[in-house]
């Protein structure tokens, strides 16, 4: 996949004491911010229930996050993202089994390849960056995501983005090692938000996408899926 990064990410549920954490760790508040997302499928889910995830986001465009190779197992997510609107076209129509609908943007296939907006939501969003010590500094940085959204969910996240695959475990490595610092229990795993959203606003999707994803992450309260996308 061209114009393609692999983000590797881990969710967790923020404490009180989280943000003190981070500083102590000697993180950086990059920003803080609020922005709606927009999720995009056709009406049988064909794009989540095969773990591809479309998304609008206010001020930053379209995404398209796809399954990784998911090569190590454990409370952790992997995938390639897609930000290109020419790559994402060419991908959508790839999953959902079309033609390549030209070298037109998002605006002009979502008609055509029957997607349509299945959930929206506004999430405020604290941004931190930190380079964990005893690593080169020149490497990128962890970054972790604290966001609240508009239905009442609390939900962090430790992410690395690597350019290949053979860079993933480094990645994980670092990423359990400040989750661990952050007192993130070892197997703890949260939903991401959108599934929350579906599980609490559109039960019948929710439970469509159960009988599909492996019950890794499910949001709390039920028995058994997935907590992808941030």
């Amino acid at each position: 996949m061209a114009h393609a990064l692999i983000e590797v990410e881990r969710k967790f549920i923020p404490g009180p004491g989280t943000e003190k954490r981070l500083q102590e760790l000697g993180s950086t508040l990059e920003h803080q911010v609020t922005f709606r997302d927009r999720y995009y499928d056709t009406p049988e889910l064909s794009l989540m229930r095969a773990d591809y995830w479309l998304r609008q986001r206010e001020g930053s465009g379209w995404e398209l996050k796809c399954p990784g190779t998911a090569g190590v197992s454990g409370p952790h997510q992997e995938y390639v993202e897609l930000t290109v609107e020419p790559a994402v076209v060419a991908q959508l129509c790839e999953v959902l089994g079309t033609e390549v609908l030209g070298a037109g943007g998002m605006a002009a296939v979502l008609g055509p390849l029957g997607l349509q907006e299945v959930a929206s939501f506004v999430t405020k969003r604290s941004a931190w960056k930190l380079v964990l010590s005893g690593t080169d500094e020149e490497e990128p940085p962890l970054r972790v995501d604290l966001d609240t959204a508009d239905f009442g969910y609390t939900v962090g996240e430790v992410e690395a983005l690597v350019h290949e695959e053979a860079e993933v475990p480094v990645a994980l490595e670092k990423i359990y090692s400040l989750s661990s610092m952050l007192g993130v229990p070892v197997q703890e795993t949260a939903p991401a938000k959108l599934m929350v959203y579906l599980q609490r606003f559109q039960p019948q999707d929710y439970q469509r996408l159960l009988q599909v994803h492996r019950p890794r992450e499910k949001p709390q309260g039920t028995k058994d899926p997935e907590g992808n996308l941030g």
